[in-house]
């Protein structure tokens, strides 16, 4: 009896008396794009361990650095793999139809309006991932609008037409589709490629991931109207691995994704697009090295259009490949705080 109350007060004097050491095996985003090195990085080997006190801490490393597709993070996480996920939402849809509701082209216009209707989803998205890949959704993040970069003339919506463009989720491909373009699926890394060989004519992502990945290089115009949405990046746990943490340190662990992850990166989402429009084309303030990519502004007309058809045609054609009530539960979360509605039968 002596010797184990001994042990014991080994152990509470190891850990200060409250919990045991947590070091968490963690995959993030695109190792070279902007969200992991301004805001990933330093969350998990920097901020983490210091609001801890040096009780938590990160092995790191991203899902191209390991050489997954993106589409894996999620099964592999759900698989207990590792202990945290952080991809694009979109890189799992063929999962679970019903995560394309997350991302949905055009209706947010600025960084404000996306982030609420990523509030407004974050109910969905909590069933999605605890009911498809036994996760816990921590907080999710966005990479600034999705917009087009294209290796032909384009001086308008109209001009996409009949093009071969790269997608950047299902959603953002349908439209396509029913602006008369033709979808074609290329994975991110493979995008300056197929735009120099001519595979694709454009293709879609954010302002600042195209700079920091050199589509300046193989492409030539510049149309920012978010196509793509904001293609946001959902950090993730196990659910058998945060089941495992006590109730402090789950909120720790939440309260530091919310405030040290999650807020800097909506904080700096908005002028990061103006930034990085203005390092694409020379318009502008650019503090690094200014590109001289054409600007295609879209007309209000343009983007009239493409919102009637993303409303009438795109929105229908998910919610009845979702199925369930995931078409309702959208237009009562996301579609309220949007001030759009899908027609349901």
């Amino acid at each position: 009896m002596k010797k184990t109350l001994g042990l014991m007060a080994a152990t509470l004097a190891v850990t200060g008396g409250t919990a045991m050491a947590e070091e968490f095996s963690v995959v993030g985003s695109w190792s070279g794009l902007p969200l992991h090195k301004q805001y990933e990085q330093p969350f998990w080997t920097e901020k983490l361990p210091a609001m801890s006190d040096g009780r938590m801490s990160a092995n790191l490393t991203t899902h191209d650095q390991m050489g997954i597709k993106g589409g894996d993070v999620y099964r592999m996480l759900g698989e207990g793999v590792f202990d945290v996920g952080m991809t694009v939402a979109d890189y799992a849809v063929a999962d679970t139809p019903a995560l394309e509701g997350l991302d949905v082209p055009l209706i947010a216009a600025d960084a404000k309006a996306a982030q609420a209707m990523v509030e407004a989803a974050r109910p969905m998205i909590d069933d999605i991932y605890a009911d498809v890949f036994n996760a816990k959704v921590l907080g999710v993040a966005p990479y600034p609008p999705q917009v087009v970069f294209c290796n032909a003339e384009i001086g308008s919506l109209e001009d996409l037409k009949g093009k071969k463009i790269r997608a950047s989720g299902r959603m953002t491909g349908k439209l396509l589709e029913a602006l008369g373009a033709e979808a074609v699926s290329v994975g991110f890394g493979e995008v300056p490629g197929a735009l120099q060989k001519g595979v694709v004519d454009c293709a879609v992502t954010g302002a600042g991931s195209g700079y920091s990945a050199g589509w300046w290089e193989v492409s030539t115009h510049l149309m920012p109207i978010p196509l793509g949405g904001w293609d946001p990046v959902v950090t993730a746990m196990n659910m058998d691995r945060w089941n495992s943490l006590s109730d402090e340190d789950k909120a720790l662990v939440q309260k530091a994704v919310t405030e040290e992850l999650e807020a800097p990166a909506w904080a700096s989402a908005q002028d990061a697009l103006a930034t990085d429009v203005a390092c694409l084309t020379g318009q502008g303030d650019c503090p690094t090295e200014a590109r001289d990519m054409i600007l295609v502004e879209a007309s209000a007309a343009d983007a009239e259009t493409a919102r009637n058809i993303l409303v009438t045609e795109v929105l229908p054609d998910w919610a009845e490949r979702a199925g369930g009530d995931w078409g309702q539960r959208w237009n009562d979360t996301v579609g309220k705080s949007a001030g759009v509605e899908i027609p349901l039968n």
